[in-house]
């Protein structure tokens, strides 16, 4: 904010500012020890130059501080800024009528300030709605594909993808819409350069709160170069498994989407897209099945399952989750990562249908898999 108080005034008003950088400032404060005057004749009795004349005079008039008064111009401030009065201060005044051309009178700072967040505000508005109206557009172009959430348990849709850029551009932007799961099957490895966009993929979307589940037949992961793609996707936070056989290649994404190929024989015969939880929910339901007969990757063999079908660590994770431990506390328990054990608590709790901690814990206690 400039100040015009202190020992920076010009005294009698003819003290040379040329070249000053704070020639603005000693310009805003004689015009302002002035009142309504000519901005010319302050800055010739300033000495300014034509150019240091041209900067002060776009400065303080960018910033709001001066005004002109002359009636022909008032509320139209262009004027002044285009540079209406000449390109340099007037060596000398032609009598009133030419005065008028170039009075100015200046402006408090503080309104100066509260006038600028007010234009700023007004044009950040304008931004907002022109970002509002093109959203509109799209969303009505996109239709009921971008909009998960729109299709109830009633509504099924089918597509037939033919064309492999379509099948690339449909799971691109399926991926770009899921908001709470992901789950998929492969049954070959990725070429370097999809694993890489993959990988980026995974990273954004585990930040955004999604669960990504991937899992792999074991012919596909013999490997060297398979086998660090998927220890890259488990160290950024994906569950994957390792199934010794996986029907075919799909994806399921939030429960409202899954491609599955036409042929699982043949993949170049192309995809099908079914929307809406009434198709994909068969798709998902084979999808656990196959889910919690594999094995998570890393993992040598299956583990010792009792009669309850709950492996050592597994009981012991769900009788601390029972006695009211946090994850951390688990974790150093089961001498395990804390991504290990809030892996294991999100299948337990699927397994059981639990929708809370809380929840699974009472569910646990009941079947009889806690003491």
């Amino acid at each position: 904010m400039i100040t015009t108080g202190g020992g920076t005034g010009t005294g009698n008003g003819t003290e040379r500012s040329e070249g000053s950088p704070d020639a603005v400032v000693h310009l805003y404060q004689e015009l302002r020890r002035r009142g309504v005057s000519s901005l010319g004749e302050v800055g010739a009795q300033l000495r300014l130059s034509p150019e240091e004349y041209e900067r002060c005079r776009c400065e303080l008039t960018d910033l709001g501080l001066i005004v002109p008064t002359n009636p022909a111009q008032h509320g139209a401030r262009g004027e002044l800024r285009a540079g209406g009065v000449g390109g340099g201060p007037p060596r000398e005044s032609a009598g009133d009528e030419a005065g008028d051309g170039d009075t100015v009178a200046v402006i408090d700072p503080e309104i100066a300030l509260l006038r600028l967040l007010h234009r700023e505000r007004e044009q950040l508005r304008e931004h907002l709605d022109e970002a509002d109206r093109a959203y509109d557009t799209l969303e009505t172009l996109a239709g009921a594909f971008l909009r998960a959430g729109s299709l109830t348990r009633a509504d099924a849709d089918v597509e037939l993808l033919s064309d492999y850029r379509r099948i690339q551009q449909v799971l691109e932007d399926i991926t770009d819409v899921i908001q709470h799961s992901l789950a998929s099957m492969h049954l070959t490895s990725l070429r370097r350069e999809v694993g890489e966009r993959v990988l980026s993929r995974d990273r954004r979307q585990i930040e955004n709160g999604v669960r990504v589940r991937a899992m792999y037949s074991e012919q596909a992961c013999v490997s060297p170069e398979v086998a660090e793609h998927l220890r890259r996707r488990v160290e950024a936070g994906v569950e994957v498994r390792i199934a010794s056989a996986v029907p075919m290649p799909l994806i399921i994404a939030d429960e409202q989407f899954a491609v599955v190929p036409v042929d699982p024989a043949e993949p170049a015969a192309g995809a099908v897209l079914a929307r809406g939880p009434a198709l994909v929910r068969s798709y998902l339901a084979l999808y656990e099945h196959c889910w919690h007969t594999a094995l998570p990757y890393g993992d040598g063999s299956a583990p010792d399952l009792g009669g309850d079908g709950l492996s050592e660590q597994q009981r012991a994770a769900l009788s601390m989750l029972a006695s009211g431990m946090k994850d951390e506390k688990i974790a150093r328990g089961l001498g395990v990562s804390l991504r290990t054990v809030s892996r294991m608590l999100s299948e337990l709790m699927q397994e059981m249908g639990a929708t809370s901690r809380f929840e699974a814990g009472v569910r646990a206690y009941r079947l009889g898999w806690v003491d």
